[in-house]
Formats: structure tokens, C-alpha cells, sequence
């Protein structure tokens, strides 16, 4: 059956009318509340209805009056105790008692006694209540009213009626059975599987909504193996199915009208322009098929992905500058190298603006022309290659300095120099800068100094002297050598800006970080991040358009700031708290919960939660939504047999559902 006709089957279903029957009859509640609700079960029930295992939902449906159109929907957590629980377990041991070998009888159950020990208690949430609408029925995530417990009847709901439960949408925005609706798996209530159906016709589809991903922060948390990286493929695939609905691209849909546009726009569900997705693989599963899994991202969508790598290799782009081409790409790299270096000199550096001006205010041109070429002199001192076309530098000197540089006054920077040579102008410059005349009498003519805190900064850099005239003291353009791997003397157009054109059309971008500097991997990371947030801000500021970018983030704790981190102007953190109007989306995953910030966790609207096993990790868990529920089942099962089988709750959800995500394939669904 095709995904449309199902939808349609699903929303169709009437949990009033097609939930309660006679064949999967539970039990009669004894007690009833606002939040939980004990329930008396047999073993033949529970024989009939093939289980109930933890987690499972079942309908509480009030007998007494046709007029009370609703139905409770329960989750099974716990047994619970019966008021006949001590009388009958002194009857059990009596009766085992009696029936050793060393009794020296032979007795046998009575049938009243083995009937009264088939009764147990059952321990369930309430979630909330379906009722009738006029003709539609509703879901409440809450009890309005609930009469007495003997009035009830609890049953356990078909695959039909099961499907439009773990389908409910809680928010007005979102319209429930939509046609753009993607199926990630289905309903698994637990890891032993000896009642639950292994044909998938039987399985009940759990589907994500558009508006459950796109611009929304989705965590995948889970131990090493248990399918988190699958699951991002599936979420991947679900986007690009999504994506495929837009109407329009960017580029197409100008400032004067998009007005226009987007009041035409009539389905809210699919996105209005291609969603574009990058991908930060630090372990190289997504750009690349593996042994383990054999799928990977780029072979199911060739025409689609561009792949970029920290080294040289086939099949990628390298993410390298030409810093002394792309002078703010490279610049942008320098500041982020440097960035957790304490020297005062460093951030004196760091805090430059090599901004050019308007050539018009010919002071600040000639100025900023210096502070150009002493960047670039620092750059050849820590042996970044100079471009082919790049064997001289010009910038404005002047006779009395030339001459103070080479007695002849010979060497005329206004008319080009070697780099080597200008790098001694510049080494002569600063070892003179407090004693020759010539910069006294500038400060006394013009009330400034001849160089600006900027071109200091960079002196200081260069000459790896903190005061003119002084010794060698500190490391300098030294400090740049760890950097000159990530830079080229070909290349025109810096790779970042190349990145966000190709996600403006929607396309996926896989950022390959499992090879090369640790530094380097979260330093690429971080400036990829941050053009981009700044690109769309910018865009927004303008009132242009943004089109949905999706982050992928696997080992997201390489990354992220750690969980006590109250660091918000970070990247990751903003993107957390204000890429919604951005229309940028988050999604990360890793192995611990506590690894993460308490910013970004608290901002995270998705959860895919695998096994998890130990106590610390669940108490994190705890605090969000009802995992609590779920808290003993996620430690208890198995890592290793149980790939793929996770607590989900996403942002439309009403409550947390257990799902075996499917199989990412690089063949074309037929689901």
C-alpha cells in the first residue's frame, strides 16, 4: 500500500468506535485519578490479548452511559498492588509448602484457588483523553473529568487504532494525517518480540511530520551500536523526501515578491523552498559506506551531496583558503585557531579589522594597505606558499623610511618589494619605532601615532617583540604553523561561501572530520556553523527569505559545550536559541545525555532515546517530559540485540512512543 493511502486509512480510524473490543478486553480499573490509574487483570486476558508488556497503551472506555463519547488512553508501567496481595501470598506459600516432597502429601490446586491467583494488578499513566467534536474526535493531553473506577473498561487497542494513537499531533498548526508525513518505523513495546507480530503488515507505522524536524533541535542519545547513526540516516532521508515537496527556490523569489509569495503558499506541512542539510561526520559513516552498515548518505543521494574533507583525497573537496586570496576566510581561521590563547599580544591580533575602506578617505586606504601587507608578512614569515601571481607586495612607505630601511633608499615599497624585503621594512620599522625622529614628529603633527593600535598588533606578530627595540620575547607568527595545512595557493572561491550557496538550493553538504587535527575538525566546525547562522541572520535583518538548513552533528560531545558551560555566545548555544526564526535546525547525537549543554538540551524539541546504561545518565533523562517512565526499560535492555529501538517524543507528540526506527538503505524505499 502506497505511504498516501495509508495516511488516509490512518486518519480515518475512530478510536471511539474501533477501540473497544470484546476480543482485546483487559481488566476494570479499581482506582482511578488524574494521573494514574490501577487496573485488575487476569492471566487469560493477558493470554488472549498477546501481552501486555510495559509501555503498552491501552483505552478506558466509561460503560454506563452511550452519551459519554471519550476514552482514557492509559500506559502500562508497573504491576500494582491488590488489597487481597498478603492473603494471597501467604496462600501461595502454604500451598508450596504443602506440595514439596518432604510434606509427604500430594496435593493439587482447587480451581477457586488457581482462579484467585490468575488476578494481579496493573499500574498505568494516564495520558490523556480522546473525545468526540461534533464529528471529529479530539485528544486532550489531560483528564477533564474521570467518574468512578467500576465504571470502566480497558482494552488494548488493534494496529489500526494503535497507528492513530502514536500519530496524534498536539499542536493546532500541525494537520494530522498529512500527505507529507514521513514513516521512520513502527510501534516495538519491548526487546522480547515472542507475542509481538514480525510481519509488517501488522506493525503499526509511526510517521514524522514536517514540522517535527524542520527548524526544530532533535537529540539522538544512546550507547555505542545501538543505531543512532541509522536513525540520523533515516531523519536525512525523511528531510530530503520532505524537501522535494518545495515549490519554489530561493533564488527565484525576489525581496519585492515574496510578500506575495508566501501568502499563496497554501500547505503549511511541506516547506515553501528546498532544505538544504550539512552533515559534521566525525566518524566518516555518512560520507562513506563501512563495513558495519555498508549505507552510507553520498551513494543513496550521488546526484545530491558534495563531499568536503580537512585532507586531500578522491571523491572530496578539501576545505582549504588562500589566505592571502580570501583574506577574511583566512583571517576568520587565524581567529579561530588562536582563539583559547591567553597572551595579551594574541588578542591584540585577534581583535584587528581588516575591513577595507572606501578609497575615497585616502589616510585610512593608505593605513589599512600596511596593516594588509604586515598580515601578509606574518603569513611568509610562518611559510604560508604565496600564490603564483603573488612575487611582490605594494603599500605606501615613504622616502625617510625607505632610507631608514636601506641607507639608498632603494627599496620603495610604493612601486612592489619581495615578501622577504618587506618583512625587513616592517622588522625595521618596529626596532626603530621609539627612537627614530621621524614617528615623534608624526605624533606631533598629526596628535596620533604613525601606527595604529592594528598595525602594532601585527608588528608585535611579526618581529615576535612586544616593544620596539626589544629582545625576542615572544612566539609570534609561530603560532601560525599549526594552521598552514589548512591553507592553498590555488583556489579562488573560499569553501564556506561555496557551502552555503549549495545549501541555499538544497542540497546535502557532508563535512568528512574523521581524519586530521582534533583542533582542526572543531575549528572547521565552528566557522562553517557561524557563517552560516550569520548568513541567514543577515538575510532575516534584510527581510529576504531563509529556506530550512538542517546541522548534523554525530559525536555532537566533540563539539558542543560541556553541560555546565554558561557560555551562550557559543555557536552550538545560538543556533540552539534563536535558529528557529532562522529556520535553522539542530540535530545532534551522542553517546551520554550529561555530556551536553543545559542550554541546548533545554531548547531540544525531539528526543530518540536508545540504551542507556547507567544511573547518572538516566537521572539527566528524567528531568524531560515522562522518560521517567521509560527510565528502567532504557538501562534493562539489550545494546546489542536491540539496534534501532528507541522512546521517541517529538515536538508534535503529545507523549513519548516506542519505536524500531527502520533500516536506512541506499536503495529507494518502497514503504
Amino acid at each position: 500500500m502506497k505511504t498516501t493511502d495509508k495516511i488516509k486509512q490512518l486518519v480515518s480510524v475512530d478510536p471511539l468506535k474501533q477501540g473497544k473490543q470484546p476480543k482485546l478486553f483487559v481488566g476494570h480499573p479499581f482506582s482511578l485519578d488524574y494521573n494514574k490509574a490501577n487496573i485488575l487483570v487476569c492471566d487469560d486476558d493477558k493470554e488472549r490479548v498477546k501481552g501486555i508488556a510495559q509501555g503498552t497503551f491501552l483505552l478506558a472506555f466509561y460503560d454506563n452511559e452511550e452519551t459519554v463519547e471519550e476514552a482514557i488512553l492509559l500506559r502500562a508501567l508497573d504491576p500494582a498492588r491488590l488489597p487481597t496481595d498478603s492473603a494471597m501470598i501467604s496462600s501461595m506459600i502454604e500451598y508450596y509448602k504443602d506440595n514439596l516432597p518432604t510434606s509427604g502429601k500430594s496435593s493439587k490446586l482447587d480451581d477457586f484457588t488457581r482462579y484467585e491467583f490468575s488476578f494481579s494488578g496493573l499500574e498505568c499513566r494516564v495520558l490523556g483523553t480522546f473525545y468526540r467534536s461534533g464529528k471529529n474526535v479530539e485528544f486532550g493531553a489531560d483528564l477533564e473529568n474521570f467518574y468512578s473506577a467500576h465504571h470502566y473498561s480497558v482494552y488494548k487497542v488493534n494496529k489500526d487504532v494503535l497507528g492513530y494513537i502514536v500519530n496524534q499531533r498536539d499542536s493546532p498548526d500541525i494537520i494530522h494525517g498529512n500527505n507529507n508525513e514521513f514513516s521512520i518505523g513502527h510501534v516495538r513495546y519491548s526487546s522480547s518480540l515472542r507475542f509481538q507480530s514480525k510481519h509488517e503488515e501488522d506493525k503499526a507505522e509511526v510517521y514524522i511530520h514536517p514540522a517535527d524536524l524542520l527548524g526544530k533541535r532533535t537529540a539522538l542519545f544512546g550507547m555505542t551500536r545501538t543505531g543512532k547513526s541509522n536513525t540520523v540516516k533515516k531523519v536525512i532521508e525523511a528531510t530530503v523526501q520532505i524537501s522535494s515537496k518545495a515549490t519554489k527556490k530561493l533564488a527565484d523569489v525576489s525581496t519585492e515578491n515574496v510578500e506575495e509569495f508566501l501568502k499563496s503558499f497554501e500547505d503549511n506541512s511541506a516547506p515553501k523552498f528546498p532544505v538544504g542539510q550539512i552533515i559534521f561526520d566525525i566518524n566518516g559513516e555518512y560520507a562513506n559506506a563501512n563495513l558495519q552498515d555498508g549505507n552510507a548518505i553520498s551513494d543513496r543521494y550521488k546526484d545530491d551531496v558534495t563531499k568536503y574533507s580537512v585532507l586531500k583525497k578522491e571523491g572530496f573537496k578539501v576545505m582549504k583558503v588562500n589566505f592571502f586570496k580570501q583574506i577574511h576566510s583566512g583571517f576568520e581561521l587565524v581567529k579561530s585557531f588562536l582563539y583559547d590563547e591567553n597572551g595579551d599580544y594574541v588578542k591584540s591580533l585577534l581583535a584587528i579589522d581588516l575591513t577595507e575602506p572606501d578609497k575615497s578617505d585616502k589616510s585610512a586606504y593608505i593605513r589599512w594597505e600596511r596593516k594588509i601587507a604586515a598580515y601578509f608578512c606574518c603569513l611568509h614569515a610562518a611559510k604560508f606558499s604565496l600564490p603564483t601571481d603573488m612575487t611582490t607586495i605594494k603599500f605606501s612607505g615613504n622616502n625617510e623610511l625607505n632610507k631608514l630601511v636601506k641607507s639608498d633608499g632603494s627599496l620603495k615599497p610604493d612601486n612592489g618589494i619581495s615578501f622577504d624585503e618587506a618583512v625587513n621594512w616592517f622588522t625595521t620599522i618596529w626596532e626603530n619605532y621609539n627612537s627614530h625622529k621621524h614617528f615623534s614628529d608624526y605624533r606631533s603633527k598629526k596628535g596620533r601615532e604613525w601606527a595604529d593600535e592594528d598595525l602594532k598588533a601585527l608588528l608585535v606578530f611579526l618581529t615576535r617583540k612586544r616593544t620596539p627595540g626589544g629582545v625576542v620575547n615572544v612566539s609570534g607568527y609561530q603560532k601560525l604553523r599549526g594552521i598552514v595545512e589548512q591553507h592553498t595557493n590555488t583556489g579562488v572561491k573560499a569553501f564556506e561561501e561555496e557551502i552555503i550557496e549549495k545549501l541555499r538550493e538544497g542540497k546535502i553538504i557532508i563535512i568528512d572530520l574523521s581524519q586530521g587535527n582534533p583542533k582542526i575538525q572543531e575549528l572547521y566546525s565552528e566557522i562553517l556553523c557561524q557563517k552560516i547562522f550569520n548568513h541567514s541572520m543577515n538575510r532575516f535583518i534584510s527581510n529576504d527569505p531563509n529556506n530550512f538548513i538542517q546541522f548534523y552533528f554525530e559525536e555532537a560531545h566533540n563539539l558542543f559545550p560541556k553541560k555546565d558551560d554558561k557560555d551562550l555566545s557559543q555557536i552550538y548555544n545560538r543556533i540552539a536559541k534563536e535558529g528557529a526564526k532562522l529556520n535553522l535546525g539542530m540535530i545532534y547525537a551522542t553517546q551520554e545525555v550529561s555530556s551536553i549543554s543545559s542550554n541546548i538540551l533545554k531548547n531540544t524539541q525531539n528526543w530518540f532515546i536508545a540504551h542507556l546504561n547507567n544511573e547518572d545518565e538516566i537521572k539527566e533523562l528524567r528531568k524531560y517530559y515522562d522518560f521517567d517512565d521509560f527510565a528502567d526499560a532504557l538501562i534493562r535492555f539489550s545494546a546489542k540485540n536491540d539496534k534501532g529501538f528507541v522512546r521517541m517524543k517529538t515536538y508534535s507528540n503529545p507523549f513519548i512512543v516506542p519505536v524500531q526506527i527502520d533500516k536506512f538503505s541506499v536503495e529507494t524505499s518502497t514503504k
